[in-house]
């Protein structure tokens, strides 16, 4: 399906295209940095082909794609040290089951509402730099748990 955004995405990493970065690929899965200068540490964790419901997958399918959800998660925990974060699936115009893994701060643009919601505030840039500079480190910290 040539007009899939995600199709794409994978398909541009294969070029080595693209803004965002591919971290971790397995058969089944891949996960990605998010190129969003508002959130540091955005990840998106994909299933590499076109299936639209988790109720879609085989129940050892599901695991294998939460449990990635789960260690990115720990991962952002980690390193990241937000208040919050936020996982979400929506998909509604693409045809993969994938989640978004988004660190939350107290100061981010649109805290305490969706990162979608209108902005409610300019983070302080310093603070936005200080957030990627931990990017080496957080992506290093996920290969290594989705590698283990």
């Amino acid at each position: 399906m040539s007009s899939c955004d995600l199709c794409k995405l994978l398909d541009g990493f294969a070029a080595g295209q693209g803004r965002e970065a591919l971290l971790w690929r397995s058969e089944q899965l891949s996960v990605v940095a998010v190129d969003d200068p508002a959130y540091p540490g955005f990840c998106r964790v994909l299933w590499n082909s076109h299936v639209k419901e988790m109720t879609d997958l085989l129940p050892a399918e599901r695991n294998a794609v939460m449990d990635a959800v789960w260690q990115v998660e720990l991962a952002v925990r980690e390193v990241m040290q937000p208040d919050k974060v936020n996982v979400a699936s929506f998909g509604n115009m693409t045809p993969h089951v994938h989640w978004h893994v988004i660190p939350r701060y107290g100061d981010d643009a649109h805290f305490p509402q969706p990162s979608w919601a209108p902005v409610q505030r300019a983070t302080d840039p310093a603070v936005l730099a200080a957030r990627r500079a931990l990017l080496p480190q957080l992506h290093a910290a996920i290969i290594e748990r989705l590698s283990a």
